[in-house]
């Protein structure tokens, strides 16, 4: 082992290090003679051979060279992808852990950042189906394959197979390659043969996209040079089968987009809907593009239904923004109920409501809704998913909430009595938890994707609240991710 001084010097390795736990967004930690090591990659109770990438005076960061020995809490990733594609990271962990690691992740993050009282955790909310869980997938086109080699590993234990293998090593063709960014490159794709993250047709289209596109000899696109026709396509699948389409392109060619619509249809007669959208732009982003509907209404249906059995429908067209997790988001939405303890006379407001789902669904248990949202577009989604859904007592408003929700606004409109703020992973701006202090609801339900920024935005708030509940749920297995919801009730209210 070496002594601590020489840590201090880049690329120096350590040998036969013990990985010892996890740490946020699926680090892991080891420590050499006190000093703390961040990995990736790896399992606690792994003993690794550690090249040290960056070195300061209380901690480094390495990258892990060689396995000596697997952590018994290792299980076989079960896509040939894992390593390579950054999608889903614990696959080499059993579904159990990745719930125990996630679960205490919320705890300590809230305790270490938020440094405010908090009631026990509940346990968290687990995915019963861990597999096939995603109803939007976003694939690119590109020239360029990212690949990976695993760091060289022991031969499996006596009898044990392949089942403690770290990374299957993936190798795929040059040239044209249908996949995912790699994670930390903007210019290279992970070619995936098989993902498990959608149900089919996903995989059956991609490809059939990629092999037409290599048949008639169209170029993928390089974002680079900016030149090339295939660009990205999104899939989106609903519950009861629907599917929808949109093909990217980055060429505005009738001829081309004709010949790959017309095999797109014939060979998936079932789609619900397929659509195309020219990008000229150096940025992959839909959000000022306009896609063209081919064939169908150009949207699919979701549904979400509460406790009481009562389902609601969603409308999602190609930019839409809707819970990636249905049967997941299900669950989120019932707790987000539950913290709210509505009686039936409050008035609600949804910060951040995007398309309505949230405020939508809470309707039918509160007096009146106001969703307040900065993108038109989301608001403009959110009243049609009101009608849709013969919602009256919601009303949706596009703009900053600092600006929205002034003393006309509340007069006209009415004070809250219960916010549900779900702001992106940045969390909310000081301004709007100031804001949130001034309106002064006496419940407000916090959802948020980042713990870390929750937390943080949770001090702030502690001004004038106390957090009574806390139920993490997890909306992406197999990956780090984890989603909070935390019940928090104004001070001079609560007994």
């Amino acid at each position: 082992m070496l002594a601590l001084p020489e840590m201090k010097r880049k690329n120096t390795t350590l040998e036969k290090v013990l990985v010892e736990d996890y740490v946020a967004e699926g680090k892991t930690l080891a420590r050499v003679e006190g000093k703390v090591i961040f990995l990736e990659n790896v399992v606690p109770g792994d003993l690794v051979d550690i090249r040290i990438t960056k070195s300061k005076k209380d901690w480094a960061e390495g990258t892990v060279i060689k396995i000596h020995e697997f952590s018994s809490d290792r299980v076989a990733p079960f896509c040939s992808h894992f390593g390579v594609c950054g999608g889903c990271q614990w696959q080499m962990l059993p579904y159990e852990k990745q719930l125990f690691y996630k679960q205490r992740q919320v705890e300590e993050t809230l305790k270490r950042i938020g440094k405010v009282s908090l009631p026990p955790t509940r346990p968290i909310v687990g995915a019963a189906e861990t597999r096939y869980y995603r109803n939007k997938l976003e694939y690119t086109f590109g020239t360029k394959e990212f690949t990976k080699e695993a760091p060289t590993s022991p031969a499996p234990p006596e009898g044990g197979g392949d089942d403690k293998k770290l990374i299957p090593p993936f190798r795929g063709a040059r040239g044209c390659f249908a996949g995912f960014h790699a994670r930390g490159w903007f210019d290279k794709v992970v070619d995936i043969k098989t993902c498990y993250l959608q149900v089919e047709p996903t995989n059956a289209i991609r490809l059939a996209v990629k092999n037409f596109a290599i048949n008639n000899d169209w170029t993928f696109y390089d974002i680079r040079d900016h030149n090339g026709f295939l660009r990205t396509m999104q899939i989106r699948t609903g519950s009861e089968g629907e599917v929808m389409v949109n093909i990217v392109v980055a060429e505005d060619d009738s001829r081309k987009i004709k010949l790959l619509m017309d095999h797109v249809a014939k060979e998936f007669p079932h789609l619900t809907s397929i659509l195309y959208t020219i990008n000229k732009k150096k940025n992959d982003s839909l959000f000022d593009l306009e896609p063209i509907t081919w064939k169908g209404p150009g949207y699919i249906t979701e549904n979400l239904t509460t406790e009481n059995g009562r389902a609601f429908h969603f409308r999602i067209g190609p930019k839409s923004f809707f819970q990636t997790n249905t049967k997941q988001a299900e669950k989120l939405y019932r707790v987000t109920n539950e913290f709210a303890e509505l009686k039936g006379n409050e008035t609600v407001y949804d910060l951040y409501c995007g398309t309505g789902s949230i405020g939508i669904f809470l309707s039918p248990f509160a007096n009146r809704v106001i969703g307040v949202e900065l993108i038109e577009a989301a608001v403009r989604d959110a009243d049609e998913n009101a009608k849709l859904n013969r919602i009256e007592n919601a009303r949706f408003f596009a703009g900053d909430v600092i600006d929205v929700c002034n003393d006309d606004f509340f007069s006209t409109h009415g004070k809250p009595d219960v916010i549900i703020t779900d702001p992106p992973r940045a969390g909310m701006h000081e301004k709007l938890v100031r804001k949130i202090l001034d309106m002064a609801a006496p419940v407000v339900v916090y959802v948020s994707c980042n713990p870390a920024t929750q937390a943080r935005d949770l001090s702030i708030l502690s001004e004038k609240y106390i957090v009574t509940a806390i139920q993490p749920v997890d909306m992406f297995p197999h990956t780090h991710h984890i989603e909070n919801i935390a019940q928090l009730k104004k001070r001079d209210t609560h007994s």
